[in-house]
């Protein structure tokens, strides 16, 4: 089942169970792959790709504005803001460990036969494409001049 049809189906689910966080939270998500699947060119469909960037972008948006309500005392909106990214994560591939992610450059260092500092965008531009909703890119780049070094 397609990611946009497993989310309006999950809707309905929280509409039943009454689960506001939930509901408001997924019918966010429905609006911001609506905008995407009417955008021009778009031929009205949005792939699972799309959708899991989407979904990224929204949950690390959540997650700053989570941080700033905590500096500025806002406890409360702090925990509404995380309560909607943890509903956001279920729908996200999970996150890969340091251990994992450490593993998975050095191969792909091997492959482009990075030796040095310099070579960082070879190994960037490779990482980023096969790791894109694993990890997140300032993740990949401390780890990636941690193993040039």
């Amino acid at each position: 089942m397609a990611l946009f049809d497993q989310i309006s189906k999950d809707i309905m689910s929280a509409m039943k169970a009454r689960d506001a966080v939930r509901l408001d939270t997924l019918r966010n998500v429905k609006k911001y792959l609506l905008e995407e699947k009417t955008r021009p060119g778009a031929n009205n469909e949005v792939t699972d790709e799309a959708a899991l960037k989407i979904m990224q972008k929204l949950a690390k948006q959540g997650r700053e504005s989570a941080a700033l309500f905590v500096q500025n005392n806002r406890q409360d909106l702090a925990d509404n803001e995380l309560a909607q990214v943890a509903v956001i994560e279920e729908y996200l591939p999970k996150q890969l460990s340091e251990a994992e992610l450490e593993e998975k450059l050095k191969a792909i260092i091997a492959e482009v036969g990075a030796s040095s500092p310099q070579d960082m965008g070879k190994v960037m531009g490779v990482a980023t494409k096969k790791l894109a909703g694993l990890a997140e890119g300032r993740a990949i780049s401390a780890c990636v001049k941690k193993l040039l070094a």
